[in-house]
């Protein structure tokens, strides 16, 4: 079973130097249809004006990854860590027992757009980690990378759940096939571009959840950005 949701659906918050789309209920925006997708919980699409961001503010049991789409984005948290995110890098921050970070665009005169996912985890008061890797565009170029794996295979990211995420990108006649296994929920973002996933149109900011499938082929891509969900077969989070 495959459901789409509209990039056009999804909660919005404007913030003057924060623009930002809730694909699942967040914050303010609180739809009960909406409420994330097995251990998805989160996934917001924020643009953040120049020399703008979030200042220093807890988190606590969640995995957080940051997935930068155009510009910069700095970080630094409580554990001493200071980066800066770029395209094609991943950044995860496993909270546990307890965390605080901020996020700033770097730049003073570009904007910063990204995705801030956040995956329940299987367990709590785990000590704090901080994670950070540049995939190239080589890497996920027609295919889809792992980029995140419970046992960081393939020189993926850790994440304290049974979760594996992908990252592509598909264009001229480039596809892609995901095989899911018995027993397996999946869910699909669109961060860029449009692609059919299953014979389904799929543009910038939509998702779509899947059930009961075998597989996802993905085809007919025009610049797309793409991330997938591996996702156990539930339906809501625990959290």
């Amino acid at each position: 079973m495959l459901e789409i949701r509209k990039a056009n659906e999804r909660g919005i918050a404007e913030h003057g130097w924060l623009s930002s789309r809730h694909t699942f209920s967040f914050g303010q925006y609180h739809d009960p249809s909406q409420v994330g997708f097995s251990d998805l919980l989160v996934i917001n699409d924020d643009r953040v004006a120049p020399g703008q961001g979030f200042g220093k503010h807890p988190h606590q049991d969640m995995e957080i990854f940051t997935y930068v789409l155009d510009g910069a984005l700095e970080h630094e948290d409580t554990m001493g860590t200071g980066s800066v995110i770029k395209p094609g890098d991943v950044q995860m921050m496993s909270a546990g027992t307890g965390i605080a970070h901020s996020e700033f665009n770097h730049s003073k005169s570009e904007p910063v757009h990204f995705l801030q996912i956040w995956i329940v985890p299987d367990k709590k008061r785990v000590a704090p980690r901080y994670q950070q890797i540049h995939f190239s565009l080589k890497e996920k170029r027609g295919k889809l990378r792992l980029i995140i794996s419970p046992e960081g295979n393939e020189g993926s990211l850790g994440v304290h759940q049974d979760a594996r995420i992908y990252a592509g990108f598909f264009s001229d006649g480039e596809s892609a096939t995901l095989n899911l296994n018995e027993g397996r929920y999946a869910y699909v973002h669109i961060a860029g571009g449009s692609i059919k996933v299953n014979g389904l149109v799929l543009s910038e900011g939509d998702g779509l959840r899947v059930r009961e499938e075998h597989s996802l082929f993905l085809s007919d891509g025009h610049d797309a950005e793409v991330l997938v969900f591996d996702l156990r077969a539930r339906e809501l989070p625990d959290f």
